[in-house]
């Protein structure tokens, strides 16, 4: 049985074989010192990063003039919180957790159900919610106006300079 399957296997990945064009794939051991393109072997660490609560907050930005509102903010929020159908107007932890992984992108992503549970009965109510999301709303926004531009909502970090080892991990000379 075994010996059948063999020539079936090989006539499967006949086409694989068959391709001409085949690009070599960076191995990262060649000379890394190029400019950026497509040929490039590691690829520079990202500069600019998005917190989850910011990337949602951005979404919130109904009219499509690149700003949120107060308003804005608050109907987004709300709708939010209300496609999870609470029951009771509240969500348990694990329903918060289901609400973080749809609307944070992930179960763990802050704030916590810890810290947005203010009276510490295991449930978080809109209020709760929009109480937490409400000083995240004052710390992104840089210059005080009330409403959030994208440029408020990303964090600018600078570029690190390449570490000063080798790759067997000793300090180079200079």
């Amino acid at each position: 049985m075994r010996l059948f399957l063999v020539p079936i296997a090989l006539l499967a990945a006949t086409p694989a074989f068959a391709q001409r064009d085949r690009v070599a794939i960076p191995t990262g051991e060649k000379d890394t010192s190029r400019a950026i393109g497509s040929s490039t072997v590691v690829q520079p660490p990202a500069t600019v990063i998005v917190e989850p609560a910011a990337m949602m907050i951005a979404t919130f930005d109904s009219d499509g003039d690149g700003r949120v509102t107060r308003a804005e903010f608050g109907a987004g929020l709300r709708h939010s919180f209300d496609s999870m159908k609470p029951r009771d107007g509240a969500l348990g932890y694990i329903g918060f957790s289901d609400w973080s992984e749809r609307w944070l992108g992930d179960r763990n992503t802050l704030p916590s159900p810890f810290e947005t549970d203010q009276d510490g009965d295991n449930k978080i109510t809109y209020d709760e919610l929009a109480a937490r999301f409400a000083l995240l709303f004052t710390r992104f926004d840089a210059d005080k106006d009330g409403v959030l531009t994208r440029r408020e909502l990303v964090i600018i970090r600078p570029q690190m300079p390449a570490p000063n080892f080798t790759s067997d991990g000793k300090r180079r000379k200079r």
